[in-house]
């Protein structure tokens, strides 16, 4: 699988996320739990129709996969799995709530947050390396993050507990390397309607009778979490996690500028300087990186 194909996915899943708000925004007045429910409802009913008739022959060799492996080892994938359904349930849910109820520029902030932290995770935990450029590049980031949060830091608190955890999020996809991304997405939604349904029937007053309310929902399902996730997934199969984060920039960038230019929030001259330290960072990040594995790609294919 060429390198270029994994960059394309990446900036194709940011770009789709960051017009997010277009959908989001027009269900506002309803509560992000409904929102939230039936979205995973959606997409769990869709990718379940999507796997029984397309890639039955993916699931069984990722069901021998994952069988194959030690009682222990299976265990701990498992463990793993159930961690990666509680954040995304947390990471939906928090991003809901933050986009309808805080502002489209505290969501912009907490996915330019997001590659800071995915980039030092994937160098914690995974011990990818880091150049010098790279901790540059992370330092551009920081500073930008730090003057955008400035004078607004109630959005910075919501602004991190959403970053970290989709950046935590994408670190654990590694542990599901060789498995069909599709079947993995859909063990994660599964496991947020299996702990989400007993809470939401117990809290909901009623379900949402507006039509126009499920439409949006099933245009989320489908445009904005389904395809983008499995181009991300895709895109994790074959680049590094610390730069796919750093790509992650180009969904805040456009997320903010349809804050300003489409729904009318304003920015002030800060917020302009901090986000074009954090989209000056994102090319010093990845360019020299981009470059390379791009040009070896292209050496393998002739």
């Amino acid at each position: 699988m060429g390198k270029p194909r994994h960059y394309l996915a990446a900036i194709s899943a940011y770009i789709i996320w960051g017009t997010f708000s277009l959908v989001l925004r027009p269900i506002k007045d309803h509560a992000p739990i409904d929102i939230l429910y039936y979205r995973i409802l959606c997409c769990l009913g869709l990718a379940f129709f999507v796997l029984v008739l397309f890639r039955k022959e993916s699931v069984k060799a990722s069901r021998a996969q994952f069988r194959a492996l030690p009682p222990r080892q299976r265990a701990r994938l498992i463990g793993w799995n159930l961690l990666a359904g509680v954040l995304l349930t947390a990471n939906w849910f928090l991003f809901i709530y933050v986009m309808n109820y805080v502002s489209v520029k505290a969501t912009s902030l907490a996915y330019l947050v997001c590659p800071i932290l995915t980039a030092l995770l994937a160098f914690l935990l995974l011990k990818e390396p880091m150049k010098k450029v790279q901790w540059v590049a992370l330092g551009m980031g920081v500073t930008g993050c730090m003057i955008l949060a400035f004078g607004h830091l109630y959005d910075l608190v919501l602004a991190v507990l959403v970053g970290f955890s989709y950046a935590l999020y994408l670190i654990l996809q590694r542990k599901n390397k060789g498995y069909d991304m599709l079947l993995v997405l859909f063990v994660h939604i599964l496991i947020s309607v299996v702990g989400m349904t007993p809470y939401y029937f117990a809290t909901a007053a009623s379900a949402p009778v507006d039509t126009s309310f499920y439409l949006f929902v099933l245009a989320i399902a489908i445009f904005f979490t389904l395809v983008p996730m499995l181009l991300n997934l895709f895109a994790l199969s074959g680049i590094r996690s610390g730069t796919v984060g750093m790509l992650m920039n180009i969904n805040p960038i456009i997320a903010f500028s349809l804050s300003v230019f489409y729904f009318g929030e304003k920015a002030d001259a800060m917020q302009y300087l901090g986000y074009g330290i954090i989209f000056g960072s994102v090319i010093v990040f990845n360019w020299k990186m981009g470059s390379r594995e791009v040009g070896k790609s292209e050496s393998r294919e002739d």
